[in-house]
């Protein structure tokens, strides 16, 4: 069968978006050391990250840089230092100063010129100098003020990481000011950062619609994670996924984050089986995340259909109400209500849809959060800025963000309608609860697991735009596992 693979040439990725990330940065810092009275004098200096080895082994791990340092520098080697001077705006590398023997083993040793041109800052220097470069450039008599970064991530609840700098006493220090404000800036993606998410999102589509072409019962599950992998590095230059991919069958679709080392992937596909695949490729630290949902026979059953339209609704329910100033709780709502409204149309669930949301009916079926914000990390963070709680109702205590839209971040849209063993019970023994659910309906979708349909979502000024290109609509995935190129038409498929 065909591949379609047509992204043969990845794109040379400009340091320039890095040098305008560093004076948006910049600005954001003067602005707000401006507005609260405080000179305007001190250096951001961030530590990049170092590569690890399995265990006690020598066994080196696969590098990826440290997120915040790549979107400042984008430097793709370990042992970095960055610094930059918030009243010049100059910048600053410092490499680490590597022994004699690392030419053997690992290649040429570079020179501070060619780390220089190759991305874009003014000044570099070795590790071992940052001390008494720091001091030279400093304007101040006395202790030069360095702004480090420490924060919590609202997402994975663990705290960024400050420079370790030797010698910290020869210096003053900020750690509440930077975080807040560089994390900021993260959230709104400039043009060439929405070009590289859109090329992640074109390789990762195009893999799974590979994926969907070669899935057959009996395969494993790992066998098209594979698949997966494979593509978007061959075809798309991508080494490394945005995380962990997702490739749940049958039950498995409803454990939310399937593929961990307890559940490696790795069941044989039933006939009769829904697969959930949540998978992304990353190119430039930039990331995807999408979801595809379909029948691994290539055929949806009624029962299918049903559930993987009440989410596909929702879906495309949400993308069209998103534009500015939107508020995400509202988002998330709305694709709670049209999920139960399809569900009520089937018969699963009985009686008024307003009170199941009074009684947060909805996450019973989609426990977690509508999506999140994506660069990169695949859970970019921001989601929860200065002064904004989480919420505690169910469901809705599982949104990673509650911000209003603006234009300019990339969100995912990811709902979903699962049916959990540990939600369903607890809910049919509820006196309250119990009354809008049907037993008899319920008890077929025992074993169904789940269906989620994903896509990366640009909110633009007066709308929203698709990053994601992958069939979408039951017609169409028939049609793909089918044989049928993509983009299919009705008038293309063979009747």
């Amino acid at each position: 069968m065909a591949s379609c693979a047509t992204v043969l040439s990845p794109p040379e990725v400009p340091m320039e978006l890095h040098a305008l990330n560093r004076e948006k940065l910049v600005q954001a810092m003067r602005d707000h050391l401006a507005t609260s009275s405080r000179p305007v004098r001190g250096f951001v200096v961030l530590q990049g990250g170092e590569e690890q080895t399995r265990y006690c082994s020598d066994h080196a791990l696969l590098f990826r840089q440290e997120s915040y340092f790549a979107y400042l520098f984008g430097v793709r080697e370990p042992g970095f230092f960055g610094a930059i001077d918030v009243a010049s705006g100059k910048s600053i590398l410092f490499a680490p100063r590597l022994p004699d023997d690392y030419a053997v083993w690992l290649g040429e040793i570079k020179p501070p010129s060619v780390f220089k041109e190759r991305y874009m800052v003014d000044m570099v220097f070795y590790v071992d100098e940052l001390v008494q470069v720091l001091h030279s450039q400093s304007d101040k008599q006395g202790k030069p003020l360095l702004f480090l970064l420490y924060g919590l991530n609202t997402d994975s609840n663990n705290f960024s990481k400050p420079a370790e700098i030797e010698d910290i006493e020869k210096f003053d220090t900020d750690l509440s000011t930077l975080h807040p404000i560089l994390t900021e800036c993260r959230v709104i993606k400039s043009k060439m950062e929405l070009d590289i998410i859109q090329y992640a999102n074109d390789v990762s589509s195009e893999a799974h619609i590979e994926v969907m072409r070669q899935a057959r019962v009996g395969m494993k599950e790992y066998q098209l994670e594979s698949i997966f992998l494979h593509h978007v590095y061959m075809y798309g230059g991508c080494r490394h996924c945005s995380y962990t991919c997702i490739c749940a069958t049958g039950e498995n679709s409803a454990v939310l984050h399937y593929g961990h080392a307890s559940a490696p992937n790795d069941r044989t596909l039933e006939d009769g089986d829904m697969a959930l695949f949540d998978m992304g490729a990353e190119y430039h630290f930039y990331g995807s995340d999408i979801t595809c949902s379909f029948p691994v026979n290539g055929k949806f059953t009624k029962d299918q259909a049903t559930i993987y339209n009440a989410v596909l609704a929702a879906h495309n329910a949400v993308i069209e109400s998103m534009r500015p100033g939107v508020c995400w709780i509202d988002m998330h709502e709305l694709a709670e209500k049209t999920i139960l409204e399809s569900l009520k149309n089937r018969g699963i669930v009985l009686g008024d849809i307003d009170k199941m949301m009074e009684l947060r009916l909805g996450a019973i079926f989609m426990p977690h959060g509508l999506g999140h914000l994506l660069g990169i990390d695949t859970h970019d963070p921001g989601g929860y800025a200065q002064g904004l709680e989480r919420p505690k109702e169910p469901g809705l205590k599982a949104l990673r963000t509650i911000r209003k839209l603006q234009e300019g971040m990339v969100i995912t849209v990811e709902p979903g309608c699962y049916f959990i063993d540990a939600l369903l019970n607890p809910a049919l023994e509820d006196t309250v609860k119990s009354k809008f659910l049907n037993r008899e309906e319920i008890v077929k979708y025992r074993k169904f697991g789940g269906v989620r349909i994903e896509s990366d979502v640009l909110v633009t000024a007066d709308g929203s735009r698709n990053f994601t290109n992958c069939p979408r609509q039951t017609w169409e995935i028939e049609a793909v596992m089918a044989g049928a190129p993509w983009p299919v038409t009705r008038s293309s498929i063979k009747s």
